[in-house]
């Protein structure tokens, strides 16, 4: 029998949070590494990629967003492409959670893959009935991933 290698859907604070650096990059770097040995798995939506990119954009620039674009695709992350099926399944989590929309995408790729959720976004705790949830350290007041 072999054992089910756990897999862990990054959203978009997640992976703000390691790529500048903030509360919680190290523990990311870590995950980084252990998917790099096989031991979990780790993904995301294509929307929240472009989520991690407008807003390094409009913290920073074009540039630095391009490099952060690049050196993401370095790591082993699966980033998923929205589909019908997933959109909608997004749309029912949306249909009764306050939650943006990017952030219903996280919800509805971890119930589809059977994983838990790495963010700091205090607005994941009203799906925690919904997707296991872990926490990462959220940032002093001004945090905006």
């Amino acid at each position: 029998m072999t054992t089910r290698v756990p897999t862990v859907v990054l959203d978009s604070f997640a992976l703000l949070a390691f790529f500048q650096d903030e509360p919680g990059a190290e523990w990311i770097g870590q995950l980084f590494q252990q998917a790099e040995s096989g031991e979990v798995r780790l993904a995301t939506t294509v929307i929240n990629v472009g989520e991690v990119a407008y807003r390094t954009i409009r913290r920073f620039d074009v540039p630095r967003a391009q490099l952060l674009l690049a050196r993401l695709a370095e790591y082993p992350v699966v980033v998923h492409d929205v589909d019908r099926s997933l959109a909608l399944a997004a749309a029912l989590v949306n249909g009764s959670h306050a939650l943006a929309f990017a952030d219903c995408l996280v919800v509805a790729l971890a119930q589809r893959l059977e994983a838990a959720v790495l963010t700091g976004d205090p607005e994941f705790a009203q799906v925690e009935s919904l997707v296991s949830v872990e926490w990462l350290p959220r940032k002093a007041a001004g945090h905006s991933p």
